[in-house]
């Protein structure tokens, strides 16, 4: 089979290798469409991975073609399927919690196991959930940045009548906005910096006036001015950035939710300031990370795959850029050069 690979950071490789060997429990899914996340750049060209060689590749969705000799996997073959990337141990306190992606035991499809940047991916039948035919396998290789947007939305779930605030763009800021518009909540306030980031936001429904350029706007001014004052009643961190999460203990109101989203761009610190904000206000200050997966109705793998096959959201807007799978890497280098605007690349097998 055809596989991009990393053999060490920056030695990134489309080549012959192998189909997965199953185990017990596993099944082997024939790759239909695979995104490239924003954490995939960084893998590939600066941090590296836990192991190599490795393929990359965490989001995605295909068929069943097999599955491993006398296994429960034999009833999905055929079966068109979205992939939970977070393998737990099923053994530590968070797993006995059903807290799976809190597990401290795990192994990551794409980042510690070989994962979709190629033809076929070995996975356990436990991570699994079937697709409904009126979903497409390239909205369905985006249910793991929805549900991840989902988590932290249901975490600190806003009220209808709550002044929520958005800031960064990027796909787990448009697909949080995506899900709040969805659930009625209507005064969203948005930050970008990008002229992209802009329509996208309009293409939502955001209004022209709930929209901030942080390029060119003073952000704290603009949502003192929107909120009367007050400030926000959540606030949506997606950055990951030093000012913007000080931006954001600054901007919430006092008693308010400040939902921390964005991976870490650096180390981070508080000035006495704004520690003081977070004292004084008695602010929520709250983490969010990856997305509940039970295979059971409720869970925020279930949520996100009802709103889209409702047609209630419309995730396929994001996605900019369609490869075949052997110019992968001209995404990954559109995302780390930033020689384009983009939004959600995709990959078609």
């Amino acid at each position: 089979m055809k596989a991009y690979i990393l053999h060490d950071i920056g030695d990134f490789r489309y080549e012959e290798t192998e189909k997965p060997v199953l185990d017990e429990g596993e099944v082997l899914v024939r790759v239909k469409n695979v995104g490239i996340c924003g954490s995939d750049v960084p893998r590939v060209y600066k941090t590296g991975m836990y192991s190599y060689p490795l393929s990359p590749g965490h989001e995605f969705a295909g068929v069943v073609e097999q599955a491993a000799d006398n296994s429960q996997g034999q009833d999905w073959i055929g079966k068109r399927v979205g992939v939970f990337p977070l393998i737990p141990c099923g053994s530590c306190p968070m797993c006995q919690k059903k807290k799976y992606e809190l597990c401290r035991k795990y192994n990551y499809l794409g980042s510690r196991t070989n994962g979709g940047f190629a033809e076929y991916v070995k996975v356990p039948e436990a991570n699994l959930i079937e697709l409904p035919e009126n979903v497409s396998f390239e909205v369905a290789a985006m249910l793991e940045p929805m549900a991840v947007a989902v988590h932290a939305m249901r975490q600190s779930m806003p009220q209808k009548t709550d002044t929520v605030v958005v800031h960064g763009l990027g796909t787990i800021g448009y697909f949080l906005a995506m899900f709040l518009k969805s659930e009625g909540i209507s005064n969203i306030l948005v930050i970008g910096n990008k002229e992209f980031q802009r329509q996208q936001a309009f293409a939502l429904g955001i209004r022209a006036n709930d929209y901030c350029d942080a390029g060119t706007q003073d952000v704290g001014a603009w949502i003192q001015e929107k909120t009367n004052g007050l400030g926000a009643d959540v606030y949506f961190e997606c950055v990951g950035k030093n000012e913007t999460i000080n931006q954001a203990i600054l901007s919430t109101r006092p008693a308010g939710m400040v939902q921390l989203i964005g991976n870490p761009a650096s180390d981070m610190k508080f000035d006495k300031n704004t520690y003081w904000k977070i004292l004084r206000n008695q602010l929520t200050v709250r983490g969010s990370w990856n997305s509940s997966f039970l295979r059971e109705e409720g869970d925020d793998w279930h949520y996100v795959l009802q709103k889209v096959a409702g047609g209630l959201v419309s995730p396929e807007r994001i996605i900019t850029h369609r490869f075949v799978l052997k110019d992968l890497e001209r995404g990954l280098q559109i995302m780390r050069d930033k020689t384009e605007e983009y939004g959600k690349i995709m990959i078609e097998m």
